[in-house]
């Protein structure tokens, strides 16, 4: 979708008085919410910095038909962007600008499986995309996607403050291990986890909006994934123009997940 698109579907539900939820729901679970919890304890003192990385060769090695994946409104930032944005909104709060830069290596991919194996698909988009979001607190946030590289052994994202670091999970997984290393300290330290819905998976999201308040914007609403897609969206338009673009849109940073298992929450729903 883009974010005309998304303007209409938002329109659409205050008229009919019904409130919007949306992927990705992954930044309720235990790893984005016990690294939410080490940067709201103060374990790294004031966020500085992130990185977001995601590399892979691409999609056509595994996927049957890659074809949309090379197509506008593909290419890795909207494909996998959204769980990286979202948890970086999640963790630090909401962007106020961003400048991006993208590139274009190869006119057409390979399949690598299924019934249309070697055959090769059209690339009409970036195949590569970098960009730095400036987050409201002052916070710059660097990504790092791309359908070119190889492999990476750079945290999928790692948080950095005035008195520690952060390795946080794969934000396309509920939860992982989040890692700390403390000014002064000898080595990095695993934390206990902390926050969020244990054990969960998708649709945790609809479990979480069927127990928002009435009136309260869901933890994975309309609003965060809004203004994820418009500073996705400013990123590739500004890895077009070369010019920094002005986010329009904000999202307060979501309400923490404590720490919750499914009884829990199925017990809460059903209250």
């Amino acid at each position: 979708a883009t974010t005309a698109e998304a303007q209409q579907v938002l329109a659409a539900a205050r008229e009919a008085g019904v409130v919007v939820g949306c992927a990705p729901d992954t930044v309720l679970g235990t790893g984005i919410q016990t690294a939410r919890k080490a940067i709201d304890d103060g374990l790294i003192g004031a966020p500085i910095s992130a990185t977001a990385t995601m590399v892979t060769p691409g999609h056509e090695r595994w996927h049957p038909n890659p074809d949309f994946y090379y197509q506008p409104g593909g290419g890795p930032l909207l494909d996998m962007g959204p769980y990286y944005v979202s948890a970086l909104v999640t963790l630090l709060g909401p962007v106020v600008s961003v400048i991006g830069a993208a590139s274009h290596t190869r006119n057409e991919r390979t399949i690598g499986s299924g019934p249309r194996v070697g055959e090769t698909v059209p690339v009409n988009i970036d195949s590569h995309v970098t960009g730095v979001l400036v987050h409201a607190s002052g916070a710059l946030s660097t990504l790092f996607m791309s359908f070119d590289a190889v492999k990476s052994k750079s945290p999928n994202i790692e948080i950095h403050g005035e008195r520690g670091s952060l390795v946080v999970p794969d934000p396309n997984h509920f939860d992982g291990d989040v890692q700390l290393f403390a000014l002064g300290a000898e080595d990095w330290q695993t934390l206990p986890v902390s926050a969020g819905y244990v054990d969960s998976g998708r649709g945790f999201g609809i479990a979480d909006l069927a127990a928002t308040p009435p009136g309260s914007e869901p933890r994975a609403g309309g609003q965060l994934a809004y203004h994820a897609l418009e500073v996705m969206e400013s990123v590739l338009a500004s890895a077009k123009s070369g010019s920094a673009v002005q986010i329009q849109s904000t999202a307060a940073r979501p309400a923490a997940v404590e720490l919750t298992t499914l009884a829990a929450q199925v017990a809460e729903v059903s209250s």
